[in-house]
């Protein structure tokens, strides 16, 4: 990125952005909020060379409708850079890990087999738009791929065409939450999918480096393809209540489902939840099983798992109504 650093700290940034690029990370994101810190310190404080308590909290100070996943994205990079310079021998405040408290978890929404085929019907019968010409091709792909590998929406969005090998039906996922990296398999009728996806968009977009493409280089952002699924939502499950699915429920729908298609084929889970973690980019166990959901119907349609079996194991209850 050509970015011009303007406040006392710009020659330490550079160095620190200079140093995780050494060691193979894009940053991209990373060097995005960064700079926004550099111009805030270039604004406000313009003869401030100390990562200051003061201006680590100027930085820390939670925006009108930012949510806390926001917060903590923009805190990061921040945090790592005053550990920069303490490993360097400066003196500097380092923003605490608890500054950022997570909020009650999302309740997720998981879909049934039968909604994701209404989905897809659905997303590929979007009309071409003249304001948005290619989101008829783009976002059916790219929604698509939150439930087919369990991707964040973020990692779809932020796939480059260099990051996509479709002849080995590998994605690689860089600088995912945590900045971390990781490699995504593809099933064989995935990547074929995604085979004929790319080869209409190179027709179309013969230059392309995003792989889905919105226009001009660019990306589609979170809230445009929020706009999008929520329209094609809304058409198909006009009355499912208070708790609308979102995108992120995608990501939820994958673990669940595999969980039961393992449990259906009798594979060991104990054996399999390791890999699923790492599949999906967790650093632990425990984050894994938070997406796992045993939906009352769909755990005994999907699973195969038979309660009757175990109604002799349970004594008769007279009524006394």
């Amino acid at each position: 990125m050509n970015r011009t650093f303007r406040s006392k700290f710009a020659e330490r940034i550079m160095r620190f952005i200079d140093q995780k690029h050494a060691v193979g990370h894009p940053y991209v994101d990373g060097e995005r909020h960064i700079w926004n810190f550099d111009q805030m310190c270039a604004e406000h404080f313009r003869e401030e060379a100390d990562m200051t308590k003061e201006v680590a909290l100027a930085w820390a100070t939670r925006k009108q409708d930012e949510s806390i996943c926001s917060l903590h994205a923009r805190l990061m990079p921040i945090r790592e850079f005053g550990r920069y310079l303490v490993r360097t021998g400066e003196s500097a405040y380092v923003l605490p890990v608890k500054l950022t408290k997570k909020g009650n978890r999302h309740i997720p929404y998981i879909f049934t087999e039968t909604e994701i085929a209404l989905l897809w019907a659905e997303l590929d019968n979007m009309k071409p738009s003249s304001a948005s010409p290619l989101r008829h091709i783009v976002v059916p792909a790219a929604i698509r791929l939150l439930y087919c590998c369990g991707l964040r929406p973020a990692e779809v969005l932020k796939l480059r065409v260099s990051d996509v090998d479709l002849e080995k039906g590998r994605l690689c996922i860089l600088e995912s939450k945590g900045s971390k990296d990781r490699v995504v398999m593809m099933s064989d009728d995935v990547a074929e999918y995604y085979r004929k996806f790319d080869a209409q968009m190179k027709m179309l977009l013969p230059t392309r480096t995003v792989f889905f493409e919105h226009s001009g280089r660019r990306a589609y952002t979170r809230n445009r393809l929020d706009e999008m699924f929520q329209g094609v939502r809304d058409r198909i499950f006009p009355g499912v209540g208070e708790r609308k699915p979102v995108l992120y429920d995608f990501r939820h729908t994958y673990a669940t489902h595999r969980l039961y298609k393992w449990m259906r084929e009798g594979k060991d889970l104990t054996a399999m939840i390791p890999y699923l973690s790492a599949y999906m980019g967790h650093a632990q166990l425990a984050d894994t099983y938070y997406y796992i959901h045993l939906v009352p119907g769909l755990f005994e349609n999907m699973a195969g798992f038979d309660y009757s079996v175990f109604e002799k194991l349970l004594p008769e209850v007279e009524s006394y109504a």
